[in-house]
């Protein structure tokens, strides 16, 4: 049962640099329209404890445990959701879609399918700047991108890919 139709939830997916966060700040300018990023969240709660990948792991999944009936009575009272965490693997979508399906409202996965290059490049400019709240080296990167799994038609999801230009 729908109970704001025009409530949407927004997700991100695509590898680290590809633009997420751009496109995520955006999406988050249309009117009753909140913005929740992950990076922002896990470096204020756990930023002492982030020592690698399995930390990143753990951490995530407890903040989205914690996030998960606040986002659905979010989307439940008629506001869109922009998620800035990456949806990066099909676990990560099932949970998102089951918070838009608990809170009757449609989802967006935002895939923006770009290149190891122009990513790796977008990195290192975003390193260079210091204003992200994480350092990413290009080994991180890679390991990272290991896990990454496109979206696919099984997992039922509402998409639209971006390319390099995103």
């Amino acid at each position: 049962m729908e109970n704001h139709p025009q409530a949407v939830l927004h997700l991100m997916c695509g590898k680290a640099g590809s633009g997420k966060s751009t496109l995520a700040n955006r999406l988050s300018l249309q009117p009753q329209t909140l913005l929740i990023v992950e990076d922002s969240w896990l470096a204020t709660l756990y930023e002492q404890q982030m020592a690698g990948l399995q930390d990143y792991v753990r951490y995530s999944a407890r903040l989205r445990q914690a996030l998960s009936e606040h986002i659905v009575q979010l989307l439940h009272h008629g506001l869109s959701v922009v998620l800035d965490f990456p949806m990066n693997t099909p676990d990560r979508r099932l949970w998102a879609r089951q918070l838009a399906d608990a809170a009757g409202v449609g989802h967006c996965l935002h895939f923006l399918d770009v290149s190891d290059v122009q990513c790796k490049s977008r990195i290192k400019l975003r390193n260079e700047q210091g204003d992200h709240p994480f350092v990413l080296s290009e080994e991180t990167f890679d390991l990272l991108t290991h896990y990454f799994v496109s979206p696919s038609e099984e997992e039922r999801l509402t998409v639209v890919r971006y390319g390099d230009q995103a």
